[in-house]
C-alpha cells in the first residue's frame, strides 16, 4: 500500500483560537469594524459579526465560489459569511477543505467561542450570536452571548425566550 503524501491527505487541521475570537467579540460588540460592511440595513449584521469573530479565531477563509466562507468586500463575499443557514451548512460540511469546521451539539457541550442560532417561528434559523461564557451546568441562564443586529455583550441566552427552535454549533478547529 502506498503512503499518502501530505498534499493528498488534505489541509492540515489547527485548533480554533477561542481567546482571539472572544477578544474580537468583546471589542466589536457595540461598534462596527470598518474593514467590514455593516449589513444592519440589509437584513441584519448578526452572522457577519459571527463570521468576523470566527475569522479572528482562525485567520483562514475558504474562497470556493458559492459554497466557501470568505469576505473580500460588501458585494464580494460568500453566502456563508452573512447568511445564518449558509453559515451553519458551511461549518457542518463533510468536505475536508480549507476553513473552520464544527458540529451541532447539545447545550451541555457548548464552550465559549461556539455559536447558537435561533428560529423565531418562521421555519428557518434567523440569528447567530457567539457564546462568550458558559457556566456550569450549561443551561440557558448560565450561557452569555455577544451579538449584532441587537448589539449585546455578556447577555444571557434567556434574553431570547420567544424562539421556537435553537441549535448550537461547536467549532472543532480549522483546516489551513
Amino acid at each position: 500500500m502506498a503512503q499518502q503524501t501530505p498534499a493528498a491527505a488534505g489541509p492540515r487541521v489547527y485548533p480554533y483560537n477561542r481567546e482571539a475570537a472572544l477578544a474580537y467579540a468583546h471589542e466589536w460588540a457595540f461598534k462596527r469594524n470598518p474593514k467590514y460592511y455593516n449589513y444592519e440595513a440589509a437584513g441584519g449584521d448578526c452572522t457577519n459579526y459571527a463570521s468576523q469573530c470566527l475569522f479572528a479565531g482562525t485567520g483562514v477563509m475558504n474562497y470556493t465560489p458559492t459554497y466557501g466562507w470568505y469576505y473580500i468586500s460588501a458585494n464580494n463575499k460568500a453566502p456563508a459569511w452573512t447568511g445564518v443557514e449558509y453559515f451553519h451548512r458551511f461549518l457542518l460540511r463533510k468536505k475536508k477543505d480549507r476553513g473552520p469546521f464544527g458540529r451541532e451539539v447539545p447545550i451541555a457541550e457548548v464552550v465559549p467561542g461556539d455559536f447558537v442560532q435561533f428560529d423565531f417561528g418562521g421555519g428557518f434559523f434567523a440569528h447567530t450570536p457567539i457564546i462568550v461564557a458558559a457556566g456550569f451546568p450549561p443551561e440557558p441562564e448560565n450561557i452569555l452571548v455577544a451579538a449584532h443586529s441587537m448589539d449585546l455583550d455578556w447577555a444571557p441566552l434567556t434574553r431570547w425566550n420567544s424562539y421556537k427552535r435553537r441549535r448550537f454549533i461547536h467549532v472543532e478547529g480549522y483546516r489551513g
